[in-house]
């Protein structure tokens, strides 16, 4: 939002710097993002004061040039040498002084030097219009009619002066402060300084007439106030040049005197107006009603939309809808340049309404963007009153008629309690009763009753006035006067407290992301973001149940209209577009959720965790070839986060997963924790990835719930460490995980670590076997193992691999 200082200051007295001002606004939470300093004409007439020609004589080596003494109120008079042939003694004129930018009308910028002419020295330049930006006349040197004294700067007798635009980054719950008037109520409680609104008190109407615009509202809960004026003899054209300077400083672009003027009063009082074309209003009645679903209609801007039965629109007396209530105007009922009669619009429409015709509409415009947030509902007749007097000044417009204002269901102030010990408690600080009484008073809320609770503590009700939207709460009156307060005025204790101790999650689920993607990043994967929102089509053709997925009511896209179900599509169309820009050795993973939908219609999220490994291990060098990525190395890194979040050993069973192609799914307390395998190729070629792809998903919810701190110190071992290898020959059917709690079951004492380091299959060992090589590694703390205690752990576990796995062990 962009609010122009100068405008600002015709309604309130703030003479303080931009940047002081600026310092002032966001400290009270209007956040100003940059300050833009404007310039009426380019240079803004820096270095050019008025002055008196005391002297003007031929110059003595040329015929076309003066040499002159002008007076620029410094006590010095300077001797300028100056061609023009109007110049005489006694002349008010515009002089650029030594050192002064000037930017012509045509041609480059120059700066004026202290110079000899024809021999003569010459102290700066006596101007023409053209040769300072202000016109294109070279006629000769500007003749001034003014009493001003000299060396007044030439800006303030054109009234050039420049502006400060300050761009505000306007919260949502700052509905109040969305216009200048706004902000300089915000600045009447930092200042302390008085504001005003504009003089309204000379605008005046007919108390009857013959014909009118009559008003029915038919949906008084979205519509609770509407009003408007009939004005004749409207004369459209082009706007005067301030008020094109007022707008155009704000980022507007200036149409014609009528829509100018509505734009003007919405910058400045934060209430949207809307003019229609009287001529086009059928039946000279306005109907405010609900749209009939599937009707079409076409906005200003010349498009077709087909309106829903939830959107609420300005109607003539045929139900022909004529705008878009609180969005966009219609196309046939515009002002037009034949336009004479115009019905000015002055509405309070309720938020939410507004707020889904622009979302389904995709229609975000100024009047919307101050609706969604709420309007005031007491601004709407002296918005009316301003905007009828600015026509009436700029258009030549007269009120025809009285103002119909409509307000079936008055909107008061709102009842707040405020006790002033939560102040303090709140605000962690005291603040005295008359400063508090004093913030509330300059922001508009009134003390309507003074009481004390049963400990003798004050206790105030307040009505809040209906423009402070988001001020419902006692917490949010606390907030208000914080603000103003000031959040630096509150002093920081050599020892903090609070006054309740909150629960805190242990551990942190945050910490423990960042860890885990600490670990993750340190392994050479690259953290990915991605869109929530997918395309229903890829379930479809999967076969999925539609009702499963949680669909999108207001999609702007079909590509973008269902919650994921899963991560891996967003993930895939990653992988796709890396891909097709030839990059193709891809490690990655996410963090984010997933959405769902029961039988019973109840909705959930689940936060998972994924990965994805494609493409080969390592650039190709040299040295050595690059290999394709593994499953293994994608289990490896997986196993690696069960680890770290205290699942060291997970045991395994055989993947059953839509997308998966094969794989594991690990399982921790004999819970699925992690899904890993690759990615189908039919769900590879749906997304239209030509390359092999490795996938994991984690349970990331209850990994967290479940997070273990394992984190131990033990001294080094003081007696060395043994391998032993065996080969087993199982069937096909038995996995090393089985093989590995075979183990940790038999011996609990020495076995500290095994390890599969070779596979084989063969004809030789027979049809449905395969041969695992396993190291087993054992260790004592106490004492070195000897060969007879070695011995003995390893002929158990032979026997146990043969009894429990029916293993041959190859000698």
């Amino acid at each position: 939002m962009k609010i122009s200082l100068d405008w600002l200051r015709t309604l309130i007295p703030a003479h303080q710097p931009a940047e002081e001002i600026g310092k002032l606004l966001t400290g009270s939470g209007l956040e100003v993002e940059g300050i833009e300093e404007l310039e009426s004409i380019r240079g803004g007439l820096r270095g050019l004061v008025l002055g008196t020609v005391l002297t003007c004589e031929k110059h003595p080596d040329a015929d076309k040039l003066s040499l002159t003494t002008v007076d620029v109120g410094d006590g010095t008079p300077r001797q300028i040498v100056c061609g023009a042939a109007n110049v005489r003694a006694g002349l008010k004129v515009v002089v650029a002084l030594e050192g002064a930018q000037l930017y012509p009308a045509q041609g480059e910028p120059f700066k004026i030097k202290k110079s000899k002419i024809r021999g003569a020295a010459s102290e700066g330049m006596i101007c023409a219009e053209d040769e300072i930006g202000l016109g294109t006349s070279h006629a000769g040197i500007m003749e001034l009619d003014t009493d001003l004294p000299n060396g007044t700067p030439a800006a303030d007798y054109f009234g050039l002066g420049s502006d400060s635009v300050f761009e505000i980054g306007l919260t949502p719950n700052r509905a109040d402060a969305a216009s200048h008037y706004g902000v300089a109520r915000e600045l009447r409680a930092l200042l302390r300084q008085p504001c005003h609104l504009p003089d309204i008190s000379h605008f005046h109407a007919p108390a009857t007439a013959e014909r009118n615009i009559a008003v029915e509202i038919q949906d008084q809960e979205a519509n609770p106030r509407y009003a408007g004026l009939l004005l004749e003899n409207v004369q459209v054209g082009p706007s005067p040049e301030w008020l094109q300077r007022r707008l155009r400083s704000i980022g507007l672009s200036p149409i014609n005197n009528v829509v100018d003027a509505t734009n003007f009063v919405l910058h400045e009082l934060g209430q949207p107006l809307h003019a229609f074309d009287a001529d086009q209003i059928t039946g000279q009645k306005i109907i405010v009603k609900r749209a009939a679903e599937g009707e079409k209609f076409t906005t200003l801007d010349g498009t077709e939309r087909t309106l829903k039965a939830a959107d609420l629109v300005i109607a003539d007396a045929n139900g022909t809808p004529m705008a878009l209530a609180g969005v966009f105007g219609g196309q046939t009922s515009g002002v037009t340049d034949a336009t004479t009669r115009v019905f000015l619009e002055s509405a309070y429409f309720q938020p939410a309404t507004v707020r889904k015709s622009a979302q389904v509409h995709q229609l975000k415009t100024d009047a919307s963007f101050r609706f969604e947030r709420g309007t005031d509902p007491h601004m709407v007749p002296v918005a009316l009153k301003r905007a009828a007097l600015l026509l009436q000044e700029v258009a030549g417009a007269v009120a025809a008629a009285p103002i119909v204002d409509e307000y079936p269901n008055h909107i008061g102030h709102t009842a707040v309690r405020l006790r002033l010990p939560r102040v303090e408690r709140l605000v962690g600080q005291f603040i005295a009763p008359e400063r508090i009484r004093q913030i509330l008073t300059d922001l508009d809320i009134l003390i309507s009753e003074e009481n004390e609770d049963a400990a003798g503590h004050a206790e105030w009700i307040l009505s809040v006035p209906p423009h402070k939207v988001d001020v419902t709460r006692e917490a949010d009156v606390i907030e208000e006067i914080l603000r103003i307060y000031g959040y630096n005025h509150v002093a920081l204790r050599p020892h903090n407290s609070a006054s309740y101790l909150a629960k805190f999650p242990n551990p942190d689920p945050e910490v423990v992301r960042q860890n885990t993607a600490r670990l993750l990043s340190g392994q050479g994967f690259s953290e990915i973001i991605t869109n929530s929102l997918t395309n229903s089509l890829y379930f479809e053709k999967a076969g999925e149940k539609n009702e499963e997925l949680v669909p999108i009511l207001n999609y702007n896209s079909a590509d973008l209209n269902v919650m994921r179900p899963t991560m891996l599509h967003s993930g895939l169309e990653v992988i796709r577009y890396n891909v097709n820009r030839r990059q193709r050795d891809l490690r990655l993973y996410e963090f984010g959720k997933t959405y769902h939908r029961a039988a019973d219609g109840k909705y959930s999220e689940k936060n998972k965790l994924v990965l994805y490994l494609t493409g080969n291990t390592a650039p190709e060098t040299w040295q050595q070839k690059s290999d394709k990525a593994t499953y293994h190395q994608l289990a490896g890194a997986v196993q690696q986060v069960l680890a770290s979040l205290g699942f060291p050993q997970p045991m395994s069973q055989p993947v059953q997963h839509a997308y998966l192609a094969g794989g594991l799914t690990l399982l921790a307390q004999n819970q699925p924790v992690a899904q890993l395998g690759a990615v189908s190729g039919a769900v590879l070629k749906r997304l239209d990835v030509s390359q092999p792809v490795w996938y994991a998903e984690l349970d990331w919810d209850w990994l967290v719930k479940k997070y273990k701190n394992t984190l131990t110190a033990r001294e080094l071992p003081k007696f060395p460490e043994v391998r032993r290898d065996l080969s087993l020959v199982v069937d096909k059917t038995v996995t090393f995980d089985q093989l590995r709690q075979i183990a940790q079951r038999t011996e609990k004492k020495l076995l500290q670590s095994l390890n599969v380091f070779d596979v084989y299959e063969g004809e030789n060992l027979g049809a449905g076997k395969k041969s695992y090589s396993v190291s087993f590694t054992l260790q004592d703390a106490t004492q070195t193992l000897t060969e007879q205690a070695i011995d003995s752990v390893m002929q158990r576990l032979i026997q146990q691999f043969e009894q429990q796995a029916g293993a041959v062990i190859r000698r």
